[in-house]
């Protein structure tokens, strides 16, 4: 009798350590088959990502896609504490190098963008790769004018226009023609009105764009929710007021440029300049690098 229990036993405990070998082995099969399955659910998940990025820039940041406002986000939408935009790839919407009127507070209101002098005809392209979120007429306001939002977290605002070349949800490549300089709207003379926008905030394009030097102030800029905005991780804006002519000013370095050359060009001392860079005078400089100059 004993015998015989001790027989069942281990009969029982081989069948045991063979199910568990045989378990053993399915699960060691099966772990490829995961594997791949979990791969073939993330190049899934990658696909419907980039179709969502390409079918709605900045699908991430914003809160919805409408085609009727300027200002379509209201006060519940979520402002991050802090957002660099890549402004490399960067196009001038036009050649002009004349601001006619700056952002910032003007005739009691604020002027949340820049007044660039152009003639009746003159091609307007846009400044980033994106898509076409707005193209209206607004008699008291922008006149005809094209809102663009960019993959980078940027909408542009192209107002005054004389006449638009695209058409609502168009995907646009930087450079590429979106309208004619005009003098629609509220306007007292042809030039076209710019704006830079962040969920529905304005900043001031000149903080990114150099129109005089036609070129980016430097590849990064950095809104910071606080109201003070800086680019390549220094310290940059503006007095408490928010007057736009006191924003600190910045100087992107061009092959051949010297510290004389730039001090003489930004209106600063040589020293002055080599302070508040944290540079010596003998210190070598490198296209692209940003310096602050005032």
């Amino acid at each position: 009798m004993n015998f015989i229990c001790v027989k069942t036993m281990l009969v029982a405990a081989a069948a045991m350590v063979s199910l568990s070998s045989f378990s053993q082995d399915l699960i060691a099969r099966q772990a490829p088959i995961d594997r791949k399955l979990k791969s073939v659910d993330s190049l899934a998940l990658q696909r419907q990502i980039r179709a969502e990025q390409t079918a709605y820039p900045s699908f991430s940041l914003y809160p919805n896609w409408d085609n009727e406002y300027v200002h379509a986000y209201g006060r519940n939408t979520i402002i991050p504490e802090n957002f660099t935009f890549d402004l490399r790839g960067f196009c001038m919407p036009t050649p002009s190098r004349r601001i006619t009127s700056p952002f910032g507070p003007r005739w009691r209101r604020m002027h949340n963008g820049l007044d660039l002098k152009v003639e009746i005809g003159d091609t307007i392209r846009a400044a980033f790769d994106g898509k076409v979120r707005v193209v209206k007429y607004e008699g008291r306001g922008y006149g005809k004018y094209i809102v663009i939002r960019h993959p980078n977290g940027l909408e542009t605002v192209y107002g005054h226009l004389s006449k638009q070349l695209v058409d609502p949800d168009q995907m646009v490549k930087a450079g590429e023609i979106i309208g004619l300089g005009g003098n629609t709207g509220h306007s007292t003379g042809s030039h076209l009105h710019f704006e830079t926008r962040f969920l529905g905030i304005a900043i001031n394009p000149a903080l990114m764009f150099d129109f005089p030097n036609q070129d980016i102030v430097s590849d990064t800029y950095t809104f910071r929710r606080s109201g003070k905005y800086d680019r390549t991780g220094s310290s940059a804006l503006a007095s408490s007021d928010g007057n736009a002519d006191k924003v600190i000013k910045y100087h992107k370095v061009r092959r051949g440029d010297t510290l004389a050359r730039i001090a003489k060009m930004r209106g600063v001392s040589v020293s002055k300049l080599c302070q508040m860079n944290g540079l010596s005078k003998r210190s070598k400089l490198k296209p692209g690098q940003v310096l602050r100059c005032s």
